[in-house]
């Protein structure tokens, strides 16, 4: 299995078996507070431990055209998202507020492929429309949805809209150090959904249940956010989006083994649409000649086909290792995914 894909299916089964995990834990407390905390666990958990790595503490190694990008990230799906998702969510029923949050997948692979010129060909659209599918199928409960105001419903689009502005901004900056980006973004959503649910009243919860919450949001929410980063540099924005909507699926099935829960027809069927969804991305082969413009970055890499450049004297040539260095034109054919070095039209 690809390395990249590898990473994508582990952000999601990370943030997925974080959903059912929090439930244990908090109980009854303000959803928005637990969205807090969750947060907040993963900006200063993965703060900690980029100064333990480094030693220090190193800049970010972002250049000054990247900040926009990174900063637009957090606004859209730090800020305002989880505002958004929290106002629908005072109005909305919770089975169609689930229904609603797999917008996140299908809005992330239109704005690739349609504003940010992202290929898929039609097996990646397929798939994931099998694994949206599963998706819908995994929220859906007869005669359980309530009333859900059209206002209520339009804040969780919205909401969804931002996550997917999000990834798609994010996956400018995925070539960065994962890590910063990841802390970055949970240490300020942290603090902005803890200052909202605070100042609606809520009450922060037992201490030793905020630490583990906490400590859940640092593996779903920030080590998974480090996956999801690292996917986007390897598989781009649409397929990273389409293997992670399967998330809905794996907070299930934690969910049948951690709370005695019941599989329902809907459990596997919608197990079915996923599996073939991710089969069919699995299974891709995309290759035809193309060319590589002049390009100039930094991330962590090894020396092969794509990476045939000079180093400067006393440079630790142990990979893989991460320096500025840049790409001569090379016209070439090769399977290979729209990650950071192959983002050609078609």
């Amino acid at each position: 299995m690809n390395q990249s894909v590898t990473f994508a299916i582990a952000a999601a089964v990370l943030f997925g078996a974080s959903t059912p995990l929090a439930k244990i834990l908090v109980g009854d407390v303000s959803p928005v507070l637990v969205g807090g905390l969750l947060y907040l666990g993963s900006g200063l958990g993965l703060g900690l431990f980029r100064m333990l790595r480094d030693r220090a503490w190193k800049p970010s190694g972002l250049q000054a055209g990247e900040w926009p990008w990174l900063l637009g990230a957090i606004f859209f799906g730090g800020v305002l998202a989880p505002v958004a998702l929290m106002y629908g969510l005072t109005t909305a029923s919770g089975s169609v507020a689930s229904l609603m949050l797999n917008l996140e997948s299908v809005l992330t692979a239109v704005l690739a492929w349609v504003v940010f010129k992202e290929n898929a060909d039609r097996r990646i659209v397929l798939g994931m429309l099998a694994i949206v599918a599963g998706g819908a199928v995994l929220s859906w409960q007869p005669g359980g949805a309530g009333s859900s105001s059209l206002i209520g419903l339009a804040a969780i689009a919205i909401a969804c809209l931002c996550w997917a502005i999000d990834n798609n901004l994010t996956r400018k900056v995925s070539a960065s150090d994962s890590v910063f980006i990841a802390s970055s973004k949970g240490l300020l959503a942290g603090l902005v959904n803890c200052a909202v649910a605070l100042g609606m009243g809520a009450s922060l919860p037992a201490p030793y249940i905020s630490l583990l919450t906490m400590a859940v949001g640092l593996l779903g929410y920030g080590v998974s956010l480090v996956f999801f980063v690292l996917a986007l540099r390897g598989l781009g924005t649409a397929r990273t989006g389409a293997y992670f909507s399967t998330a809905p699926f794996i907070g299930s099935a934690v969910s049948l083994l951690l709370l005695g829960e019941t599989a329902t027809a809907s459990f596997w069927i919608a197990s079915a649409l996923m599996g073939f969804g991710v089969w069919l991305h699995l299974t891709e082969t995309h290759e035809h000649e193309h060319t590589h413009e002049p390009l100039e970055h930094s991330h962590a890499h090894t020396h092969g086909e794509h990476h045939q450049h000079q180093h400067d004297t006393g440079m630790d040539l142990k990979e893989p290792h991460a320096h500025w260095h840049r790409h001569s034109a090379i016209t070439h054919k090769h399977t290979h995914y729209p990650d950071i070095h192959h983002q050609h039209s078609h």
